[in-house]
């Protein structure tokens, strides 16, 4: 089975997140996609809003009626257990998720005709030489770029940890050719998506909520009546 792996703070989760993971999975046939939110965002300046509990629970909302959707606790903090199939909290001093080693974890329930695919948007694409291990992210899976207007393949490959890197020689060529189509280089193998470009993001989403002005257009119908309910995001 072609699995996928989306991560990310989903604070909130919105529709954004979710065109991106249904065009993934046309992509590339992928039979399951983890959502899996982030408790403790390593290479981010500011922590989410909301609690890992909130961000979870909305997740599940999102996710509801997409068998190939499924939301994941490979990064709960420590204090959570599942009980009955549902998040509880408890007190432990949380710790850093690494992709990494998230990866690692959920490889190893793996078969061995498993295929690992890790979904990110461009912007923090072209973060991924800062992350932990970047080189190795690249030979454990295959990542499926959400790209936007803008980039080029020889962005998108000059956005690859240094050892990973094409010379510039070999991808100045490219700085006309848009992000999209497969890019497959020693190491390395990128699938581009150049269809789901939506003006939608989390920050914008929380200053909307704390502006008092309506989201629906933004997020599913079932995570405006959370937040509502739960008073989130200055709502």
């Amino acid at each position: 089975m072609n699995i996928g792996l989306f991560g990310g703070t989903f604070d909130p989760i919105h529709k954004g997140h979710l065109a991106l993971a249904a065009a993934a999975r046309e992509r590339c046939d992928l039979g399951r996609i983890y959502f899996v939110p982030t408790n403790v965002p390593p290479h981010k300046t500011t922590q989410p809003v909301a609690s890992f509990f909130h961000r979870y629970a909305m997740t599940v909302l999102a996710t509801e009626g997409e068998k190939a959707f499924v939301p994941s606790l490979l990064e709960a903090p420590n204090e959570f257990v599942v009980h009955d199939k549902k998040a509880v909290r408890g007190a432990v001093a949380p710790a850093p998720n690494y992709s990494i080693d998230t990866i690692r974890k959920v490889k190893r329930e793996f078969k061995k005709a498993d295929r690992l695919f890790f979904l990110i948007g461009i912007d923090a694409f072209k973060d991924i030489p800062k992350w932990r291990e970047a080189e190795a992210l690249f030979s454990e899976c295959e990542f499926i770029v959400a790209s936007r207007p803008g980039y080029s393949l020889a962005d998108v490959a000059t956005a690859l940890p240094q050892k990973l890197r094409p010379r510039e020689e070999i991808t100045k060529p490219f700085s006309k050719q848009p992000a999209k189509g497969d890019l497959a280089l020693p190491g390395v193998t990128l699938h581009l998506l150049d269809n789901v470009n939506q003006n939608v993001s989390a920050t914008a989403i929380r200053q909307a909520l704390a502006d008092k002005k309506p989201v629906r257009k933004y997020v599913p119908e079932s995570i405006e009546e959370y937040i509502k309910k739960e008073g989130l995001y200055g709502n």
